[in-house]
């Protein structure tokens, strides 16, 4: 398979208000927003809508993989914090308050019939996040018997508790602490 050429400048910026638009536009309505209302937040026509992405799932998986890869950028750099802890917290806070966008891109994608495993980027993810986790270990912030496999799988538990009290801010807040709580090392 050959790789696509690179894009333009233009064609760049355009793809990249695409995103932008379409992740903000799935937030505030939903997946089932039209691809005219992602055009217009973006300020581009429809067409240059399709020219990019030629079909609204592969927009979706475009917002997705973006979504993704800013994960792994935020794990790496905190990676390089002062305070391993705090950076640990913070990484899980934010992954889950973003949690319910992820979750229906998902959903639609499944639906769709395409595959979200995105290897490369949730390869990415796993390892920014394995080297936060260890420096949050080593510091004594966090729990030594936890895993990335662990953590993992907390994080996803946890995204639905807190999706499933979204009329509720301070609940949501609370469930994140908790669970926070418990991966702290016992003093």
């Amino acid at each position: 398979m050959t790789p696509d050429p690179p894009l333009r400048a233009d064609a760049r910026r355009n793809r990249e208000r695409l995103l932008a638009a379409a992740e903000q536009v799935f937030a505030e309505q939903g997946v089932t927003a039209s691809t005219e209302d992602v055009a217009r937040v973006a300020g581009v026509g429809v067409g240059t809508v399709f020219r990019h992405f030629p079909t609204k799932e592969q927009l979706i998986e475009a917002v997705y993989h973006a979504r993704l890869a800013r994960l792994a950028e935020l794990a790496d750099r905190l990676a390089d914090s002062a305070d391993p802890g705090a950076a640990f917290a913070e990484f899980f806070s934010t992954t889950v308050e973003g949690a319910a966008t992820k979750n229906a891109l998902v959903e639609a994608l499944s639906r769709a019939g395409v595959d979200t495993a995105a290897p490369e980027v949730g390869g990415w993810v796993r390892r920014a996040l394995g080297v936060l986790l260890a420096r949050a270990q080593q510091a004594g912030a966090v729990r030594p018997d936890v895993t990335v496999p662990d953590l993992l799988g907390l994080l996803v538990g946890t995204s639905r508790a807190v999706e499933h009290l979204s009329g509720d801010p301070e609940a949501r807040v609370r469930v994140v602490e908790v669970v926070l709580d418990g991966l702290r090392v016992r003093r």
